[in-house]
């Protein structure tokens, strides 16, 4: 299973491999840990340089204290990688933002149309694939260009869904 932390803007690929071990971007690494009983403190061996930290699940991150210095740590999946990656970017294309699907999927709702003004961020698209519901939101603000799905509609990967301009509308 592959996994992407990002600290302080870095991004590390961390795999879990039955048979390599752990490997962070592509380094295997021995690693061993262990929750102490008290204080939430981690007790963590990599390759054999002993370290202890206070991990701290928060809503959306990790808080991590080693040695005094305070990291915030997102971590995602793979698929939640990507799929928050098409979400925060898009293809863009002659001034136009082409969202395109992830993955192979069912459209379940298009709630915007042709015409409609969207913020950075707005839902554009929800993409059933592998039995999930997947959010698809707008790579900026803009005017809504094409809509080339609508529910219902298979889907492959790559496939463009929705596009938008990133040139705001004039003000009447």
């Amino acid at each position: 299973m592959k996994y992407i932390a990002t600290v302080k803007n870095q991004e590390y690929t961390i795999e879990i491999d039955a048979d390599r071990g752990i490997l962070i971007d592509d380094k295997p690494y021995a690693i061993d840990f262990r929750r102490l009983p008290s204080g939430g403190v981690t007790s963590l061996l990599m390759n054999n340089r002993s370290i202890a930290a206070v991990v701290e699940e928060r809503r959306d991150h990790w808080e991590v204290l080693i040695e005094g210095e305070l990291y915030s740590v997102q971590v995602q999946d793979e698929r939640a990688y990507r799929l928050s990656r098409m979400r925060t970017s898009g293809v863009s294309v002659d001034g136009e933002a082409i969202v395109a699907s992830p993955m192979p999927g069912i459209i379940i709702a298009v709630p915007v149309a042709v015409g409609d003004v969207v913020e950075f961020g707005q839902k554009l698209v929800i993409l059933e694939s592998m039995k999930m519901e997947n959010e698809l939101r707008a790579p900026c603000a803009g005017v809504v260009t094409h809509v080339h799905v609508s529910p219902g509609a298979s889907v492959e990967k790559d496939q463009p869904l929705v596009g938008i301009s990133q040139e705001q509308p004039e003000e009447a």
